[in-house]
């Protein structure tokens, strides 16, 4: 019986003993595997979701900014009643540089499919309505949404963005970083040596050797440059329980592209 690791709770979940243990990505502290420190504001899309506790409010995962009034996050990130706010135009979350604006979220929709349980059953995937609207400049823009259905090639460039953890167990840093994960094609990562069944064709795979996405990075975007600019492909998921950069286990996201009938609707 395979365990996936919640960091804010266990559950057991039977997928067969040769896959991995799948842990989410939302701890509160740390940033992406590898990769190197963004410059501020180059993935102005990009908000810190924080949770509130006693009269602080802490980093807990990331996410995409898609509408000025609405952020898409995973279902993970938010399933658990807390009281929530997002801040945009961030970059050190310990630093106060003048860019950022914090806006409480209003609403969480979470998908009905979502299973808090079981993450390999997909569906990771939530939107915030936020309780203003965002103002949108250089520092703050809304994140381009991929087509319906859209499935892009094996190697795909794609980077992930994020505020997790920079090793498995490893150490603080405040700054955004971004990392190059290029995209895993589904009959790759699926394939008995890499993730087997534990990745739907509702997720995508980025990455699978030294860089990778780790606790703190969940509900952040998969940044994938298709045509000249770069849209959101994927929602950070989840990692090998053996380690967020264990080789042929790339980081999980929610595929972006097999749900945009869904956001579109919840948003109306």
């Amino acid at each position: 019986m395979l365990r996936f690791l919640v960091l804010t709770s266990l559950a057991a979940l039977a997928l067969g003993n040769l896959v991995p243990q799948p842990r989410y990505l939302e701890d509160s502290v740390g940033r992406v595997v590898g990769g190197n420190v963004a410059k501020p504001n180059s993935w102005p899309w990009q908000i810190s979701l924080q949770y509130r506790s006693g009269s602080n409010y802490y980093h807990t995962c990331g996410g995409t900014l898609i509408e000025k009034g609405w952020v898409m996050t995973a279902a993970h990130c938010v399933d658990s009643g807390r009281t929530y706010r997002v801040v945009l135009g961030e970059h050190d979350l310990y630093s106060n540089s003048g860019t950022e604006q914090i806006i409480d979220v209003k609403q969480v929709i979470i998908h009905a499919g979502w299973n808090r349980y079981n993450v390999a059953d997909g569906y990771d995937i939530a939107l915030l309505r936020l309780a203003n609207d965002a103002t949108l400049n250089s520092h703050v823009e809304l994140g381009s949404l991929p087509h319906s259905g859209q499935i892009l090639p094996h190697n795909n460039l794609c980077y992930i963005t994020g505020w997790g953890l920079t090793s498995t167990g490893g150490s603080l840093s405040s700054q955004l970083k971004e990392a190059y994960l290029p995209l895993v094609g589904h009959e790759v990562c699926s394939s008995s040596s890499w993730w087997g069944s534990t990745v739907k064709d509702t997720m995508v795979c980025g990455g699978g050797g030294a860089e990778s996405g780790c606790n703190g990075d969940s509900g952040g975007p998969l940044n994938c440059f298709v045509d000249g600019r770069y849209y959101v492909h994927g929602i950070a998921s989840f990692v090998s329980g053996y380690g967020c950069n264990y080789p042929q286990k790339p980081t999980v996201f929610t595929r972006v592209s097999a749900y945009i009938d869904w956001i579109n609707s919840n948003m109306m």
